[in-house]
């Protein structure tokens, strides 16, 4: 503790302050943003973010609070998202104080050199992390790829000579591996900072696309400010205090409470006239029960005289057919308010045409059949 505090405070140069990243999912939800703010702090300090996109960690799939083995994910998938996910972090972190670097410089390695870093560990050190040892217990399967990610990521410290990493309180694990190899490789140990989850709007689960739990930094404004909304009331303080660094006034109702909460995160990522813009539509969709006073418009081209829904809400709302046909199976589909009937999947065009098609709560457009 008392070198931690030395390095930390003491230090004669600037830090270099490490997070890794695996691009599995294409946006940022709020739980990241959690870290990326504290690492915010780190350059408002005058250190260096040293912010690691696990290209190569990725094809792996961190198996972190994990039950069973992830998928595995197609190559030209992970460097799509990592685009995006190397842009929306850049909204939060300082571009003058960041190096960014993908994984695969140092992962794609030479068969000696990964013999070397398995040697720097033994199977019962990576057996202690706890999720490992809940699925061996179970009998549940556990790859060899999981058991080599926590290594992988520890040596992503080695390679970019991390002083500081960060992460989730479900890294701690990893983070501390990660000293663990440092050490193996002559290297000064790194310190590490855990901080909390954010909890998913379910208000049981962490954050996390896998859960659709989740609240995009990219969403849109009214979309961002719904699902705020939709948080139970005992998730508010860990809300506040996380995303916004302070305590809900207590003489505040939750109600009330929430909507503040909501348009300072809009505000953040869009802007204040999209805040007050997204808490009005809220008020006139959900309150006054009223349909959006502008719903963009989806031109759409019928096929003899009829128009396939699922094909129809993928090109309205951006969303998969298989999605679609569940959501209509779920009766989460409506046209000028009302439920399309359960099991429908096409529609005759004057059905259709110039009426507002409705996706959940908060996602309307006016249909214009060609």
């Amino acid at each position: 503790m008392l070198d931690s505090r030395r390095r930390l405070g003491c230090a004669a140069r600037p830090l270099r302050v490490k997070l890794g990243i695996d691009p599995t999912a294409p946006d940022i939800h709020l739980g990241f943003t959690v870290v990326l703010q504290k690492l915010r702090e780190f350059q408002d300090l005058g250190h260096t973010v040293v912010l690691i996109i696990g290209d190569y960690t990725a094809r792996v799939g961190d198996p972190s609070g994990r039950s069973s083995t992830r998928p595995v994910l197609d190559p030209a998938e992970i460097d799509a998202n990592a685009t995006t996910f190397q842009t929306q972090a850049l909204k939060i972190l300082d571009p003058e104080r960041v190096e960014v670097r993908f994984n695969s410089e140092w992962l794609d390695m030479p068969m000696s050199d990964l013999f070397a870093l398995l040697r720097t560990a033994t199977v019962a050190r990576i057996l202690e992390r706890d999720d490992f040892q809940k699925r061996y217990s179970a009998g549940e399967p556990i790859s060899m790829l999981e058991l080599l990610y926590p290594m992988l990521q520890g040596y992503d410290s080695v390679a970019v000579r991390a002083d500081v990493e960060l992460g989730g309180t479900d890294q701690k694990f990893n983070l501390l591996l990660g000293r663990d190899i440092q050490r193996a490789y002559q290297q000064p140990e790194q310190v590490i900072l855990t901080l909390p989850l954010l909890t998913g709007t379910d208000g049981q689960r962490k954050m996390s696309k896998s859960y659709d739990n989740y609240v995009g930094v990219t969403e849109r404004p009214e979309e961002m400010y719904g699902k705020t909304l939709s948080i139970p009331d005992a998730s508010l303080p860990d809300w506040h205090s996380l995303l916004l660094g302070e305590v809900p006034d207590p003489a505040v109702s939750p109600r009330d409470a929430k909507r503040a909460l909501a348009r300072a995160l809009v505000e953040r990522f869009h802007g204040a006239p999209a805040a007050v813009a997204a808490e009005a539509q809220f008020d006139r969709v959900h309150i006054d029960h009223r349909p959006p006073a502008d719903i963009p418009e989806v031109a759409f081209a019928a096929n003899n005289g009829t128009v396939h829904l699922p094909a129809l809400l993928a090109a309205a709302f951006g969303i998969s057919t298989s999605e679609a046909r569940r959501s209509l199976g779920q009766g989460a589909v409506r046209l000028d308010g009302d439920p399309i009937a359960d099991g429908a999947l096409d529609l005759p065009v004057a059905e259709l045409d110039g009426r507002v098609l409705q996706l959940g709560k908060r996602r309307f457009a006016r249909v214009r059949i060609g």
